[in-house]
């Protein structure tokens, strides 16, 4: 329903003047196509974005693909607490269907998740979209590309201090067993299992120790090293 809009007594005893300069909207990329976003329904693109919760402690990586406004997929990543995880699935559950508009304003469940949909925003309502000058954009379902064989997301987990040095316990390629350390004892490589593989190997059958040996593997100088530790013990 219309909002019924009340004028003040001085602007009511203004005399009309008319509006000569008609300063459309600057037009935005959008899937290959320059448009003049005017409502909701006129934004379309994939992007990602990131927030993160009010103490700090933890983040959200976002990944929406609006069509025409709607939200038809959604990427939710969380990392630092427990409760963002599970903040992470009823989002997940939330946001599909929803305008971008409707998806601002809805609670989101977690600090993180809901500045990250704050960030996503921006950018799509800007042209500011991963897809801007793609044709058509991305189809439904290409958020799952970032997270690769398996479907894990990719995580870079290090520890270190400046008494024992630098622990690799989680790269790109999966779960870190082994660091390896050269004759200077600096890190030169590490030993890793790829879990997604791993997992996905031992669902279709695979024996679990063949498939652990199967999708182990080494990065750098790792049979260089002189000496091989635990991360997580050593």
């Amino acid at each position: 329903m219309a909002c019924k809009i009340s004028y003040s007594n001085e602007v009511q005893r203004m005399c009309p003047v008319a509006k000569g300069a008609r300063h459309d909207p600057a037009p935005i990329p959008e899937e290959g196509k320059w448009v003049k976003s005017k409502e909701i329904k006129d934004v379309s693109g994939l992007t990602h974005g990131v927030g993160w919760c009010a103490p700090q402690q933890g983040a959200c990586k976002l990944t929406l693909n609006v069509k025409d406004g709607v939200i038809e997929e959604a990427l939710v990543e969380t990392l630092g607490c427990s409760g963002m995880t599970h903040s992470a699935a009823m989002a997940a559950e939330i946001l599909p269907g929803k305008t971008i508009l409707e998806a601002l304003n809805s609670d989101l469940v977690c600090d993180a998740i809901n500045v990250a949909m704050r960030e996503l925003f921006l950018q799509i309502v800007y042209g500011r979209s991963q897809t801007a000058f793609s044709e058509n954009g991305l189809p439904v379902g290409a958020g799952l590309e970032d997270l690769g064989k398996g479907l894990r997301s990719q995580v870079g987990t290090m520890f270190s201090t400046k008494e024992k040095g630098v622990r690799y316990l989680e790269m790109a390629e999966g779960y870190i067993l082994e660091e390896g350390l050269d004759a200077n004892n600096e890190t030169c490589g590490y030993k890793f299992v790829h879990l997604g593989k791993m997992m996905e190997a031992i669902r279709k059958g695979m024996d679990p120790k063949e498939a652990f040996e199967k999708f182990t593997g080494t990065y750098g100088r790792f049979a260089e090293a002189v000496k091989k530790i635990d991360p997580r013990k050593e």
